[in-house]
């Protein structure tokens, strides 16, 4: 009888809840897009307190980045992945990195946190919305980082079980077979990036989908000073 539990718990967290969050996050972002357009932003509070701010944002970013990047090229090429692992070396690069990158992302979510825990300002700012995605964020870095540490070279099972679930999801071919026989520890951070995908819409999240690339390309431009800097700093 427990086994039949499992068994449809996995069914519906891991087969039938991708498509409902996926299903949330287009609907939502289009109607969040279309009705509160001027919200499509990450809502900085920067300029309330930047000191706090550069210790929190910059390492969650560089952190957060270098594993979504790593998550995205296990999904899209998992054969060159584990092709690539096959030299033990290059397997410790890869694991060694990934990890760092995790305790990058929990230091700097962690001064995040703290920050609008503490200043006032920053916490009359912070949402409910925004307070479950910390809690889901912070969940999935230690998930992350435990299964680093006691489940380890997950680039390598990533690309042979994780891979091929989400292009079973993908194909609306869901099997998720290739996931259930996983510790329940990562099947938890499994789910929770679910969670997160159904809160996307919702959240501070969406300003990914507005980044100003264009200053990626754009011709540089000439800032000048025009300000006595002495006098602005004796004002200070």
């Amino acid at each position: 009888m427990l086994d039949g539990l499992l068994t449809s718990l996995d069914g519906i967290l891991l087969g039938t809840l991708p498509y409902v969050v996926m299903a949330l996050c287009l609907i939502g972002t289009i109607h969040r897009y279309r009705s509160q357009a001027f919200t499509y932003s990450s809502l900085s509070s920067q300029f309330l307190e930047n000191r706090h701010h550069f210790w929190g944002s910059v390492p969650f970013h560089y952190g957060i980045l270098t594993l979504t990047a790593g998550h995205l090229v296990g999904f899209a090429i998992p054969r060159s992945v584990l092709a690539w692992n096959a030299v033990p070396v290059r397997l410790y690069v890869i694991e060694v990195a990934a990890f760092v990158a995790g305790l990058l992302t929990l230091v700097g979510l962690v001064n995040i946190v703290v920050r609008r825990l503490t200043d006032s300002k920053s916490r009359i700012v912070t949402s409910g919305i925004d307070w479950a995605v910390y809690l889901l964020l912070l969940s999935q870095t230690v998930t992350g980082l435990g299964t680093a540490m006691f489940y380890g070279w997950g680039s390598s099972w990533f690309a042979s079980s994780a891979s091929p679930y989400l292009w079973s999801l993908v194909t609306l071919q869901p099997d998720v077979s290739y996931v259930t026989a996983l510790p329940w520890f990562v099947k938890l951070h499994v789910i929770g990036a679910w969670l997160l995908i159904g809160l996307f819409p919702f959240s501070r999240l969406v300003h990914i989908l507005v980044v100003p690339n264009p200053y990626l390309w754009r011709k540089w431009q000439m800032v000048r000073w025009y300000w006595d800097r002495r006098t602005i700093r004796r004002a200070e």
